[in-house]
Formats: structure tokens, C-alpha cells, sequence
């Protein structure tokens, strides 16, 4: 985990790794089969995902996100992703990560903006760019 400038790692710089780490890769797996309460349990209520596959924006309310992932699962096969980096300075986090074949052909880079809430940490921002591959005709 890098530590932004100025703060310190001290003790439980692991386990903070750890936590905000494994909600992204809750986030991942649930975007991936489907996965409405992995989804749910990952994601801040009130949080959003903004970018765009081939001019079509996907600028939307994490609700709906969930919605879609729910009737078109990300993953058709051979679906990838890994968590690249992840930084955290205190209850803020920021992890990116590397998906491909996404809806078959599809590759992103994603920026995660996560939140620690109540002792908690949620996602409360997906910023995406589509890096390969083309839309499934019935996406």
C-alpha cells in the first residue's frame, strides 16, 4: 500500500491494506457473476460510477450499476481483474485496478474512491476507462 505524503504508516497499515482491498475485491467479484449483494455490501448507497465503452456513457448512481450487473454479469468467461495499486491516508482510499475481458472483449482501468464510514469501508466512486475491445451487441 503506498501512503500518501505526510502521513505515516504505523501500526495497522496491513489490516487498513487489507480491509480496502477486500472490499474492492467484493465490488470485483460481484460486478463480475452478477452479484446484487456483494455489490450492495461493497457500495456506499449513495455512490457513482462515470465513464464511457465506444461514446456510450455509463455515468450513473451505483443503484443502477448494481441493476445492470445483476442482468448482464461482467464476467461471460474469461473475465480478469486485478487490484494494482491501493493508497489510504487515513478514512480516505483510493485503489486501481486492471479488468479484461469484461462482456467477453472488453478492458478497463478503473479508479475506486473508497470512504470509511462508521468503521467501515465503502465504494463510493467507479471511474472507468475502456482501454479494448467492443459493446456486446445486446449491451
Amino acid at each position: 500500500m503506498t501512503q500518501a505524503p505526510g502521513s505515516q504508516a504505523g501500526e495497522g497499515a496491513v489490516r487498513e491494506y487489507d480491509e480496502v482491498r477486500g472490499v474492492v475485491q467484493l465490488f470485483l467479484d460481484g460486478e463480475a457473476k452478477g452479484d446484487i449483494a456483494k455489490l450492495k455490501e461493497a457500495s456506499h448507497p449513495d455512490a457513482r460510477m462515470f465513464g464511457s465503452v465506444a461514446g456510450t456513457r455509463y455515468d450513473m448512481p451505483i443503484a443502477k450499476f448494481i441493476e445492470l450487473a445483476a442482468k448482464e454479469p461482467g464476467d461471460t468467461g474469461s473475465h480478469r481483474a486485478r487490484i494494482l495499486s491501493v493508497q489510504q491516508t487515513g478514512d480516505a482510499a483510493a485503489a486501481v485496478v486492471a479488468e479484461e475481458g469484461y462482456w467477453g472483449s472488453l478492458s478497463f482501468i478503473d479508479y475506486f474512491q473508497l470512504a470509511r464510514i462508521e468503521g467501515t469501508w465503502k465504494v463510493v466512486s467507479k471511474l472507468f476507462a475502456h482501454t479494448f475491445g467492443d459493446l456486446p451487441p445486446s449491451t
